[in-house]
């Protein structure tokens, strides 16, 4: 199927698109918009890896809002992730929630809903709290290098690493390999490229890697549980069901993917915002209490730190005048609909003030929006707070280096500086 001609320079499954500026491609997303009915990107076919025959892009925010809330049309099986595992990795390593619909989503998901509950969550807040302190200590005694190697990438891997009860000297090891599952996500490469290959053996790698991590510390909690997350998903028993060990893994890896890469990425594009927009920067500290959940819902509306998620069709459907047929796929662009005009008023400017904001930042409306969001929103504010009470003058320097994904907006690193006291 050819693309129409005002849009058939525009290649979302080519690493290209991905390596280009934020807002060359907040353009292109525009022209699809533009468009009207969802474009057709066709995918090439990866060994090994199921799929390849592409699917439609959801630009428009009332079209991804719509097919968030239909999951029984817009199915999360047999993957949500591009491009799609083969058959064979979910029976080895389990099926993570986010590649799951109902009834077993709902039965996995009222199990881990408890470690997010506001009751977990405000037993955990003084934890945060510590955590951003001694990040804040470190930088000070360090002094200003890089952003996300010092703050953004620490605090949200250790406020999860701590919740699952993993020992501190075991950490750095966890972050490597998330570094590992994220990186080049999402977007296929070609056929003999020896390099796509490598990168998807990386990934298998990793998971495996945590999966066994996870795996030899659910059976030891079940044997002797703490007050760890860990030890109380093994042992939870709600409406008689218990999470197995191969779905806990499962559950650890989205923990750890949704749950540190939303933290990480909305800190690094966050402080780059602030600085590059110094009249919102004074707003928000002349009323940082007022002003940071504004703050923090922009930020992430903004940055749309998950960028996407794929959805099969179960069923013939028309979403926005558009005919569908079942199985065909859809990739839901979340950074896309949070640029919508038809939803946000001057949407490429960056208002800690917009209200009302509904992003799908934290994916769209429905069964699947992020369990962890209000962890994210309470490590953001931690963080902030903790930054700019303490470190006067906290800007960016110089230019970022992104992540080369097209699924995770993230930050390799972030130069940056602070007045250091004297």
């Amino acid at each position: 199927m050819a693309l129409h001609p005002a849009v058939a320079d525009i290649d979302l499954v080519s690493m290209s698109f991905w390596d280009r500026p934020e807002k060359e491609r907040l353009a292109d997303f525009a022209r699809l918009r533009e468009m009207g009915a969802p474009v057709f990107f066709p995918e090439p076919r990866i060994p090994f890896v199921r799929g390849g025959q592409g699917f439609h892009a959801l630009v428009r925010h009332a079209d991804v809002v719509a097919a968030s809330r239909d999951a029984g049309t817009f199915s999360s099986e047999p993957a949500a992730t591009s491009p799609e595992p083969p058959p064979w990795l979910a029976v080895l390593l389990g099926t993570p929630m986010i590649n799951m619909d109902d009834p077993r989503h709902v039965r996995l998901r009222r199990i881990v809903s408890r470690a997010f509950s506001p009751r977990m969550l405000a037993r955990i807040e003084a934890d945060v709290q510590a955590t951003a302190t001694r990040i804040v200590d470190e930088v000070l005694a360090e002094g200003p290098r890089d952003f996300v190697g010092q703050v953004a990438a620490r605090l949200p891997i250790n406020v999860i690493c701590a919740m699952m009860g993993i020992p501190e000297r075991t950490r750095p090891y966890v972050l490597r390999r998330i570094d590992a599952m994220t990186e080049y996500a999402g977007v296929r490469g070609s056929l003999t490229s020896p390099r796509t290959l490598r990168l998807l053996a990386g990934n298998l790698r990793a998971i495996a890697d945590l999966h066994r991590l996870v795996a030899r510390l659910g059976r030891a909690r079940r044997e002797r549980p703490t007050g760890d997350l860990v030890s109380a998903l093994v042992n939870a028993n709600v409406d008689g069901e218990r999470l197995t060990v191969r779905e806990l893994g499962s559950f650890f890896d989205l923990l750890l993917v949704a749950g540190n890469e939303t933290t990480r990425n909305a800190l690094a594009h966050g402080l780059r915002l602030l600085t590059e927009n110094p009249g919102q920067r004074e707003l928000l500290l002349a009323d940082f209490d007022g002003r940071i959940g504004g703050a923090i819902e922009e930020i992430v509306r903004y940055v749309s730190p998950i960028i996407q998620f794929r959805r099969t069709l179960t069923r013939d459907h028309v979403l926005n005048g558009h005919p569908f047929q079942a199985g065909d796929k859809v990739v839901l662009f979340y950074l896309a609909a949070n640029h919508d005009p038809e939803a946000f008023a001057d949407p490429d400017a960056f208002d800690i003030t917009r209200s009302p904001n509904p992003h799908v930042g934290f994916g769209g409306p429905g069964p699947h929006l992020c369990l962890g969001a209000n962890l994210a929103r309470m490590e953001l504010r931690i963080m902030f707070r903790e930054l700019f009470d303490r470190l006067p003058g906290l800007r960016t320097v110089g230019e970022p280096v992104p992540l080369r994904s097209s699924f995770d907006n993230g930050v390799k690193s972030q130069p940056f500086t602070f007045s250091l006291p004297s």
